[in-house]
C-alpha cells in the first residue's frame, strides 16, 4: 500500500515544478508531475540496479520488452509485434522526431499540450490548427474545421489521445472518424497516448488509435510512456509504436544522430512500472477521481470560472475569461496558486490546473483559487 495522503517536500530539491517558485508562497500546480511517491516496485527495481555498480550504455531486455507486450494486451487488448517498438528518451522527442519523419504540413487541434505547436516549426514544417469545440455537451472535433484546416500539402495529423489539457478520452466513434478522415486525407497519425493510464471514468477505457483497424495500424505512430501514469517523468524512458515496417524506418532514419537512448535506471522502471503496480495504479486513480470531483465542484461555485467534465488526465482545463483579467496566470499567482498559462496552448484566458497531489495540498490550492476569483 502507498500513502497518497503524505505530503513530500520537495523544495529546495532539484524539481522544476516546485523550483518555479522558489522563496515564494506559491502552491506549484502547473507541470504535470505528480507530488506522489513513485510506486514500491519501482523504487525497489531502481535499488537493485543501483546495486550493480556500472552505468554503461544499456538496451532493452527481452523481460522489458515482454512486460510492454503484456500491459498493452491486458490494459487496452492491444497486441503487438515486438519489432514494432522504438525506444526513446522522452514523448516530446518522440513528437518532434515524426515532424521530421513525415515531409509534409502537419495538422492539429487546439487547445493541446504545447509541443504539438511547437515540434512543427522547430522541423520546417507549416502548421495548420482546426480548434476543438466547447458546447453543453463538453469537447469535441470539429469535422469541418479539420477539413478546411486540412490542405493538399498535409501529410501529418498529430493527435493528443487522452487529451491534455481538455482531458476528454476520445470514444471509439469519434476515433474511428478520425481514422477515415486520415484515410481520405493520406495522413499519417502520430497519437500521444502518454496519459493512457489516467482514464479517470470508470465508464470508459482508453482504445489505442493503432488499435481501430490494420488500415489505422498502417498510418500510425504511437507515443507512450510510463512516465505520468507511475509519476517517473525524470527517468526518462519512454517508446513508440510503428507497426509499418516502412514508416518505422523513416522514423528511425529521423532519429540518426540526434535522439540518446533511454537510461538504464528508466529503463529498469518501466519494466517494473507495466509488471508490478497494478495495485498501485488502481489506488492512484481512485485518488485523482476524489481530487478531480473536488476541482469541479469548486470551481463550480466560483463566479467567472468554468470548466469541463475531466474524463481523463489529472489535468483541469479551466476558463478564466469571465473573471475579466488581462493576465489570469500572474493573478492567481498573486493569491498563492502556480497554473499553466492557457496562452501556451493556444488558449488565452484558461488555466491548466494538476490536482495530481495529496488531498491536503489540493484543499489549499482550491482555498487560494477562490481568493483569487473572489479578487477578480
Amino acid at each position: 500500500m502507498s500513502d497518497f495522503t503524505a505530503v513530500i517536500d520537495r523544495r529546495g530539491s532539484d524539481s522544476i515544478k516546485w523550483g518555479r517558485y522558489a522563496g515564494r508562497d506559491i502552491l506549484p500546480l502547473w507541470v504535470a508531475d505528480m507530488d506522489f511517491a513513485a510506486p514500491p516496485a519501482v523504487l525497489a527495481a531502481l535499488q537493485e540496479r543501483l546495486a550493480h555498480p556500472v552505468f554503461g550504455y544499456g538496451q532493452p531486455g527481452p523481460a522489458l520488452t515482454e512486460s510492454v507486450l503484456a500491459h498493452l494486451e491486458s490494459e487496452y487488448d492491444w497486441r503487438i509485434a515486438a519489432e514494432a517498438i522504438v525506444w526513446l528518451p522522452g514523448l516530446v522527442s518522440g513528437l518532434n522526431i515524426a515532424c521530421r519523419a513525415i515531409d509534409g504540413d502537419v495538422l492539429t487541434a487546439a487547445p493541446i499540450y504545447p509541443p504539438f505547436l511547437s515540434a512543427p516549426r522547430l522541423a520546417g514544417r507549416t502548421l495548420h490548427r482546426a480548434d476543438l469545440v466547447a458546447d453543453d455537451a463538453g469537447w469535441h472535433w470539429d469535422k469541418n474545421a479539420l477539413a478546411a484546416a486540412s490542405t493538399v500539402n498535409t501529410r501529418l495529423f498529430l493527435l493528443c489521445h487522452p487529451h491534455n489539457p481538455v482531458g476528454r478520452c476520445w470514444r471509439r466513434d469519434e476515433l474511428l472518424d478520425l481514422a477515415d478522415f486520415a484515410e481520405r486525407h493520406d495522413l499519417v497519425v502520430c497519437a500521444d497516448e502518454i496519459h493512457c493510464g489516467l482514464v479517470l471514468d470508470e465508464t470508459r477505457r482508453h482504445i489505442p488509435f493503432a488499435s481501430l483497424s490494420p488500415q489505422a495500424a498502417r498510418r500510425s505512430i504511437t507515443l507512450m510512456a510510463p512516465s505520468k501514469t507511475f509519476n517517473i517523468p525524470g527517468l526518462g524512458c519512454a517508446f513508440a509504436v510503428i507497426p509499418d515496417a516502412a514508416l518505422r524506418r523513416r522514423f528511425l532514419r529521423a532519429m540518426d544522430g540526434i535522439v540518446p537512448h533511454p537510461n538504464v535506471l528508466g529503463l529498469a522502471a518501466c519494466e517494473a512500472a507495466y509488471r508490478d503496480c497494478g495495485d498501485w495504479h488502481r489506488e492512484l486513480l481512485a485518488v485523482l477521481r476524489a481530487n478531480r470531483d473536488r476541482v469541479e465542484l469548486t470551481v463550480d461555485r466560483l463566479p467567472g470560472l468554468k470548466m469541463h467534465h475531466v474524463e481523463a488526465t489529472y489535468l483541469a482545463w479551466i476558463d478564466a475569461r469571465g473573471l475579466g483579467l488581462t493576465d489570469a496566470q500572474a493573478h492567481f499567482e498573486q493569491h498563492g496558486i502556480g497554473l499553466s498559462d492557457g496562452r501556451d496552448f493556444g488558449a488565452p484566458g484558461w488555466l491548466r490546473l494538476n490536482f495530481g497531489c495529496p488531498p491536503a495540498t489540493l484543499e489549499q490550492a482550491l482555498s487560494r483559487l477562490a481568493a483569487g476569483a473572489a479578487a477578480a
